[in-house]
């Protein structure tokens, strides 16, 4: 039985700054993710605020949001088999220098914080962010 999921995507301001959206998405595209919805916005602070609400106990929770709001952002929904999981192995760790060879953050990220791209790290938490930027 196929395990069709979705899961979100962004790709942040460092990597759209650099126009790096159509490799990224490329990358995707070759690793068999198909891309069902996909836009170009600009959030605010207190909407990044509202999107890593998870994180907020964290120390580097306003540098998070302040960096997301900071530039446009390319947002998707990318579907395939076991989509959660496949797409956080092609972004690679969240830290660049320790990301495998092959992987988004290995070849596009700068830092810890500039790592080009955010993915959903569950299925359920992929419905509440693809239901976040994406609300029909």
């Amino acid at each position: 039985m196929s395990n069709i999921e979705q899961t979100l995507s962004i790709i942040k301001p460092d990597a759209v700054e650099r126009n790096l959206e159509n490799e990224i998405k490329e990358m995707f595209k070759n690793n068999g993710f198909s891309i069902l919805k996909e836009k170009k916005i600009q959030i605010e602070k207190s909407e990044a605020e509202n999107f890593y609400k998870v994180h907020e106990t964290k120390p580097f929770y306003n540098d998070l949001c302040e960096y997301l709001s900071s530039g446009p952002i390319v947002v998707m929904v990318l579907e395939k088999e076991n989509a959660v999981l496949g797409n956080r192995e092609l972004m690679g760790a969240t830290n660049p220098k320790d990301a495998a060879d092959g992987t988004i953050r290995k070849k596009y990220g700068i830092s810890i914080d500039k790592n080009s791209v955010h993915g959903s790290d569950s299925v359920e938490n992929a419905k509440i962010e693809i239901e976040f930027f994406f609300k029909d």
